[in-house]
Protein backbone atom coordinates (compact mmCIF):
# COMPACT_ATOMS: atom_id res chain seq x y z
CA UNK A 1 0.00 0.00 0.00
CA UNK A 2 2.97 2.64 1.03
CA UNK A 3 4.93 1.34 -2.14
CA UNK A 4 1.45 2.72 -4.51
CA UNK A 5 1.49 5.53 -2.59
CA UNK A 6 4.79 6.47 -2.82
CA UNK A 7 4.23 5.57 -6.78
CA UNK A 8 1.59 7.77 -7.61
CA UNK A 9 3.03 10.18 -5.50
CA UNK A 10 5.99 10.57 -7.69
CA UNK A 11 4.39 10.12 -10.98
CA UNK A 12 2.03 13.15 -9.72
CA UNK A 13 5.15 15.15 -9.14
CA UNK A 14 6.59 14.67 -12.62
CA UNK A 15 3.08 15.14 -14.11
CA UNK A 16 1.78 18.27 -12.04
CA UNK A 17 4.03 19.60 -9.34
CA UNK A 18 1.88 22.75 -9.32
CA UNK A 19 -0.92 21.03 -7.58
CA UNK A 20 1.01 18.77 -5.48
CA UNK A 21 2.98 20.97 -3.32
CA UNK A 22 0.26 23.20 -2.18
CA UNK A 23 -1.53 20.25 -1.45
CA UNK A 24 1.54 18.95 -0.13
CA UNK A 25 1.67 22.09 2.25
CA UNK A 26 -1.63 21.98 3.73
CA UNK A 27 -1.59 18.61 4.62
CA UNK A 28 1.51 19.35 6.93
CA UNK A 29 -0.51 22.33 8.28
CA UNK A 30 -2.83 20.29 9.13
CA UNK A 31 -1.16 17.70 10.52
CA UNK A 32 2.20 18.74 12.11
CA UNK A 33 0.34 20.64 15.01
CA UNK A 34 -0.89 17.55 16.46
CA UNK A 35 2.07 15.81 16.58
CA UNK A 36 4.35 18.92 17.53
CA UNK A 37 5.77 18.71 21.01
CA UNK A 38 5.14 22.66 21.13
CA UNK A 39 1.50 22.28 21.25
CA UNK A 40 1.65 19.92 24.57
CA UNK A 41 3.16 22.69 26.27
CA UNK A 42 1.67 25.34 25.07
CA UNK A 43 -1.93 23.87 26.29
CA UNK A 44 0.04 23.63 29.80
CA UNK A 45 0.83 27.05 29.57
CA UNK A 46 -3.06 28.00 28.82
CA UNK A 47 -4.27 25.84 31.81
CA UNK A 48 -2.22 27.53 34.13
CA UNK A 49 -2.31 31.09 33.17
CA UNK A 50 -5.76 32.53 33.89
CA UNK A 51 -7.84 33.54 31.14
CA UNK A 52 -9.72 36.98 32.79
CA UNK A 53 -7.52 39.12 33.96
CA UNK A 54 -8.35 42.32 36.54
CA UNK A 55 -9.15 45.38 33.86
CA UNK A 56 -9.30 49.31 35.52
CA UNK A 57 -11.27 50.96 33.61
CA UNK A 58 -14.04 53.54 33.57
CA UNK A 59 -16.42 50.96 34.25
CA UNK A 60 -14.92 50.58 37.81
CA UNK A 61 -15.27 54.31 38.69
CA UNK A 62 -16.27 54.41 42.72
CA UNK A 63 -14.52 51.16 43.28
CA UNK A 64 -11.93 50.79 46.24
CA UNK A 65 -8.96 50.05 43.44
CA UNK A 66 -10.14 52.10 41.22
CA UNK A 67 -6.90 54.51 40.55
CA UNK A 68 -8.49 58.25 38.95
CA UNK A 69 -7.02 60.00 36.18
CA UNK A 70 -4.25 63.42 36.91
Amino acid sequence: MARRLVVYLKDAWTKEPVWVSPFTIGGLAIILPAVSPFTKYATMINQAMPYNYPAYGPHEIGKEYYLPMK
